[in-house]
């Protein structure tokens, strides 16, 4: 007997001549595609086609080969198609609703691909009627809150979010979406909640909850009032805000484990055995390779929970076991393809990791870690245009976490100690730190050694002007925190002193590069005004009075630094150039810095002489500081203690819009309504009583 093969909508015998004939469904969209009523002829024709499976390929391959014209001429039949698909949605029989999802999902793409130059009205009109429209997405969004909050298939709500983020990234500026004007006005906020309240429903579709979640927050955010923004900012639910940060961390940490996979895979491959030969010379580049793609999708989802809602700041520091154990999933999961951005969902034995038996060497861990790690690798390479908005992103929910009062509290509790494994760069002129030897230290230390970290590895010809001032003004704000409640941190400030004079030597050693560029002077400004914070206030916050004598012996020892940028600004402000008045802030604001070097080197040298002694040790130097300290004086400068808030209309309001664009972008292209098939369904409803 002749095979029988399927494709694209017909059915033909191999081994006949025969024409190919079409299966059932195709026929009867060709039906709609006519001028004609369909169902004049066969009055049962809407009942028949929500049995059909759907054949999403050719419904959208047809209307994107019709041209503008033609489409019109079939308006009425299109209308007719999308409101009997919602009333569809009504259904008791589960088929005929998975059905009415993916016709929608088809017809919007469609429509939408074939008037990409058109305004959102025309795209209205054409799926719904301009007279209809309010009514036609009333009942849609109705049918689709109901089915969401049901306790029916988990199939039908994995539907469900696929259709609404179909109808929320169908074009590249959601903004622009004018359909999303009537998700605004029958707000499904409720049922997204719900979803993340209960951890059945979280963890099958609570990565695409919080995605939704996050894009329409993003819609028209600045010119209108936004529903979503309105009622997320005040969100006090504990199993709500908890059920968010869980879908949140348990997909930073699936990032987290894959990357320390390809990591160890890299290690003990070819390429390390090759380093191991020649030497550490390659060892950057081969770190370059290792590349596990960012996702920007839940990024921002974390930074409008963190940014709107005070109650989620608590979140961040709840405590759960270490997540990234992966078990062997009970039942086979529906794949997804992989994508740019990190939109597909970890997959689902990862959300459930939480439940799972605990390994006893799993330390308890937290979504400020999580994000911490996350971080770490993905500010490691900013040279990458999705790193660098992701890195741009960490800086900014840092930012935002560093101003919270309650954050800081918790950042800074003594009784609060972690160890956190953050990613390291690896450099020539550094061994590898054991991960072994990390002490457990109050949760502000890991950001600290993150902004060290940064500072230290991002000194190059593509300088990263932008993330350097964030970086600084997150340990500004840190230590604003410590001044003003007089926390006292055990922390390695020598590490971030060095970082910071390094810094400004490369600022200094290519002036003429980067002035082309960037305004150097702001930069330099604020890490001058970070050294005068430690100076002026450093007695109320540095753990112990030898901390503050090591300040000083930083300044002396490095003097040489200070002294050419003194030098450099004092040539910028005495000339008439365009950097005259910035460069004069840094001349005045080292006025203490120079006043200390001044006093204490004459003395030092002085020491030297009368003792015979060419080269002074770090303690003789200490020695000298603690001696002179009364005879140095200082002036008193105001502000250094004070900041500008965070605010994201008046400054990011366009990394956000580029942001949201290209998230929407990659959410679009990888939505899989595939992902199931007719027989899993069957099999499902099936069983459904």
């Amino acid at each position: 007997m002749a095979q029988v093969e399927k494709r694209g909508g017909l059915l033909r015998k191999s081994s006949a001549s025969k024409k190919p004939l079409k299966e059932k469904v195709v026929l009867m969209y060709d039906e709609i595609f006519m001028t004609e009523d369909p169902s004049k002829c066969s009055p049962r024709f809407w009942e028949e086609l929500f049995l059909m499976k759907v054949n999403l390929e050719y419904l959208e391959g047809k209307l994107e080969s019709l041209d503008g014209e033609e489409l019109m001429k079939i308006k009425d039949n299109i209308n007719c198609l999308f409101q009997h698909c919602i009333k569809a949605l009504g259904e008791e029989h589960p088929i005929r609703v998975v059905n009415a999802l993916q016709t929608l999902c088809a017809l919007i793409r469609g429509v939408h691909q074939k008037n990409k130059s058109s305004s959102g009205f025309d795209i209205i009109n054409m799926l719904m009627g301009f007279d209809k429209a309010e009514l036609c997405m009333k009942n849609l969004m109705e049918s689709l809150d109901s089915l969401l909050c049901a306790e029916g298939s988990e199939s039908l709500k994995s539907l469900c979010l696929k259709l609404l983020l179909c109808l929320v990234t169908v074009t590249d500026n959601i903004s622009q979406n004018t359909i999303l004007e009537y998700v605004m006005i029958n707000s499904i906020f409720e049922a997204i909640l719900q979803i993340l309240s209960h951890p059945p429903s979280r963890r099958e579709h609570g990565y695409d909850a919080v995605v939704l979640l996050a894009l329409l927050v993003n819609y028209r955010k600045y010119e209108s009032v936004n529903p979503y923004i309105v009622k997320l900012s005040i969100v006090d639910d504990e199993a709500t805000l908890n059920g968010m940060g869980l879908v949140i961390a348990q997909a930073l940490s699936e990032y987290n484990r894959q990357y320390k996979d390809k990591e160890e895979e890299h290690q003990s491959g070819f390429f390390s055995a090759l380093t191991n030969m020649v030497g550490s010379m390659f060892i950057a580049d081969a770190h370059e390779k290792i590349s596990v793609q960012t996702n920007e999708a839940i990024l921002l989802a974390l930074y409008e929970a963190v940014h709107l809602n005070r109650n989620f700041i608590t979140v961040l520091a709840q405590s759960h076991p270490e997540m990234g154990l992966v078990t062997t999933p009970v039942s086979p999961a529906p794949t997804t393809p992989a994508t740019p951005l990190g939109t597909t969902p970890p997959s689902s034995d990862v959300i459930s990791s939480v439940e799972l038996p605990l390994d006893a060497d799993v330390q308890t861990s937290n979504l400020l870690i999580t994000f911490l790690k996350y971080s770490s690798i993905v500010m490691q390479d900013t040279k990458d245009e999705h790193r660098l908005h992701s890195g741009k992103l960490c800086l900014i929910i840092l930012t935002c976490i560093a101003e919270d009062q309650y954050a800081n509290a918790f950042l800074h509790d003594d009784n609060m100690n972690f160890r956190v494994n953050l990613h390291r760069m690896p450099m020539r002129h550094r061994k590898k730190a054991a991960d072994k030897n990390l002490p457990c230290r109050p949760l502000v230390c890991a950001v600290l050694d993150l902004m060290v970290e940064f500072i230290v590895t991002h000194m190059m010809k593509e300088f990263p002007m932008d993330l350097y001032v964030r970086c600084i003004q997150v340990v500004h704000k840190l230590l604003c925190y410590q001044k003003k409640c007089r926390v006292r941190l055990h922390y390695t400030w020598r590490e971030l002193w060095s970082a910071l004079i390094n810094l400004l030597k490369f600022l200094m050693s290519n002036e003429t590069v980067l002035l082309a560029k960037h305004n150097i002077f702001t930069l330099a400004l604020m890490i001058v005004n970070l050294f005068n914070m430690f100076i002026t206030y450093g007695d109320t916050f540095l753990p112990t009075p030898s901390s503050y004598d090591e300040l000083y012996y930083e300044i002396i020892r490095m003097h040489q630094s200070f002294d050419n940028l003194y030098s450099m600004v004092l040539r910028l402000s005495t000339n008439a150039g365009q950097w005259k008045e910035a460069a004069s802030k840094v001349t005045h604001a080292l006025v203490n810095i120079r006043a200390i070097i001044n006093h204490f080197n004459p003395k030092i040298e002085s020491y030297a002489a009368v003792n015979h002694i060419s080269q002074l040790s770090e303690e003789q130097v200490l020695e000298v500081v603690r001696a002179n300290y009364d005879t140095l004086t200082l002036k008193l400068q105001d502000g250094l203690d004070q900041y500008e808030r965070y605010s994201e209309q008046h400054k990011e309001a366009a990394f956000f819009k580029e942001l949201v664009r290209s998230i929407s972008t990659n959410v679009r292209r990888n939505l899989a309504f595939h992902t199931l098939s007719q027989e899993v369904l069957l099999k499902e409803f099936s069983t459904i009583s």
